[in-house]
């Protein structure tokens, strides 16, 4: 129950630094919509990532698991679909830089691509938020 609650608080945390710093990912109905689709993706990751990731094994498997990123941008694509309230329309990064590090902008058109980069983008900070959280 615990781990439950704790994937519901993450994504919906995910989904909140991700659409703030990345332009693209739209929630029609502003907070409401954030946590609804939090509650999805989590319940997506728990229930149906599994089945996907079961689908795609031979895949996996052939590349040594190159395709495991596949499943995430699925598993929000379906996410997209079921819900309304939330759409994704493009990746817009505008970029970063200190005196350390640069990172260049990044603007796509193709929905795709950012389905591709914002599941890549959700899965390093959900990442990042569970080694925190242990």
């Amino acid at each position: 129950m615990k781990r439950i609650f704790r994937g519901f608080l993450v994504e919906i945390s995910v989904l909140y630094l991700v659409s703030q710093a990345i332009g693209g990912m739209y929630f029609e109905k502003g907070i409401e919509s954030l946590i609804i689709t939090g509650v999805a993706l989590a319940l997506a990751t728990f229930v149906v990532k599994p089945i996907i990731n079961i689908l795609l094994l031979p895949l996996n498997l052939i590349t040594f698991g190159v395709f495991r990123w596949l499943s995430q941008t699925i598993t929000l694509f379906l996410v997209d679909l079921a819900l309304q309230d939330f759409s994704i329309v493009a990746f817009d990064f505008v970029g970063y830089s200190t005196s350390y590090i640069e990172v260049p902008p990044i603007h796509t058109v193709n929905v795709w691509l950012a389905y591709v980069l914002f599941s890549l983008v959700i899965s390093i900070f959900a990442g990042i938020i569970y080694w925190i959280v242990k």
